[in-house]
């Protein structure tokens, strides 16, 4: 290693390796900047018009990354049930018991709900004690993201991204209160 004119430079088998060339020694004027590309760089573009070639080279690269594939042909947007939307009404098709995770043991209330926009089936949980009696068979109900990481399930439920929260237009937490009764429909 060595210093010249101010640039700390590396001896590099036959020269010095000084950015994109090699400075070569020369017998007369000491030393020479040669413009060779050396053997342990890259194979990219160079030069003063060469940005937008590494550019479109940058671009090529990032499709290799899983999250950015996924949010540019938007796979997650795709397969989202509410197609993007915070909430969504739903018919009541059966109540379903969702056994647990480990190391927790019981059976979850729940029922299977079809989304009346476009007729996709989701199983969504029933919070609150008791909740299950307040829903038949046929009732619309609005579900909710449950809130779990990335719009996947929450807790100890396996398979459950949304929950309900009213049942006839009523709000199923006045309901489980007593504060309101069920419509007869």
């Amino acid at each position: 290693m060595f210093l010249r004119s101010g640039i700390e430079c590396y001896d590099f088998l036959d020269g010095v390796l000084f950015g994109r060339g090699v400075i070569l020694r020369n017998k007369s004027d000491g030393y020479a900047l040669s413009y060779q590309r050396s053997r342990i760089m890259g194979k990219a573009s160079s030069g003063m018009f060469a940005g937008r070639k590494l550019r479109k080279r940058r671009k090529g690269f990032r499709w290799a990354y899983a999250p950015y594939k996924r949010r540019m042909l938007g796979l997650d947007y795709k397969a989202d049930p509410l197609e993007g939307a915070p909430q969504g009404r739903a018919i009541v098709l059966e109540k379903v018991g969702v056994e647990c995770r480990q190391p927790n043991s019981a059976v979850r209330k729940c029922v299977r709900a079809q989304l009346i926009k476009n007729g996709k089936v989701v199983t969504a949980f029933l919070p609150g004690d008791g909740a299950l009696n307040f829903i038949d068979e046929h009732d619309e109900v609005q579900i909710e993201g449950i809130g779990g990481a990335e719009g996947k399930a929450y807790g100890d439920l396996p398979g459950t991204r949304y929950r309900v929260y009213t049942v006839n237009g009523v709000s199923l937490d006045a309901l489980l209160r007593g504060k309101k009764e069920k419509p007869r429909r």
